[in-house]
């Protein structure tokens, strides 16, 4: 399915499926506690967002101390910042799904997903210019290169 299309129906159908389950439990214990359990999820959401942020960014200023690149602590701080983003929409499900994003061990599940999938299209990527194969097995990068220390 092409991505514009699921970002169409993400687009149109999440909101109606939010407002749907929000009539829902409204329906059964009220509009006032509906409207009140929707913000204390919102306040909730972000200070678990700004407490794990900051430790995410203490993580990364450790990763460039010891000279690393802080390639999967800046992932996390984007998941982050998406779950935190999300919970500060109203509704049970974007909430849900934010709270998901603030659990350490399924951003991680969520990262390593990825990174699998992307390093899958790097060692395969589709036709046009790109890594090629050489004859004894290696991958040939055309490039131009100079030294800078002369």
């Amino acid at each position: 399915m092409p991505a514009l299309l699921i970002f169409f129906l993400l687009l149109i159908g999440l909101p109606l499926v939010e407002l749907y389950v929000l009539i829902e439990i409204g329906s059964r214990i009220g509009a006032g506690l509906t409207i009140l359990l929707a913000i204390a999820t919102a306040i909730l959401g972000a200070g678990l967002m700004r407490m794990q942020g900051l430790q995410a960014l203490a993580r990364v200023r450790a990763a460039m101390d010891r000279g690393e690149p802080p390639a999967l602590e800046m992932l996390d701080g984007m998941l982050l910042l998406i779950g935190g983003g999300v919970l500060l929409f109203p509704g049970f499900i974007t909430d849900a799904f934010g709270f998901l994003l603030l659990v350490p061990p399924f951003r991680r599940l969520l990262i390593r997903h990825w990174l699998r999938h992307m390093l899958v299209h790097a060692v395969h990527p589709g036709p046009g210019p790109g890594p090629r194969r050489s004859e004894h097995g290696g991958r040939t990068l055309d490039g131009e290169s100079r030294r800078l220390d002369e």
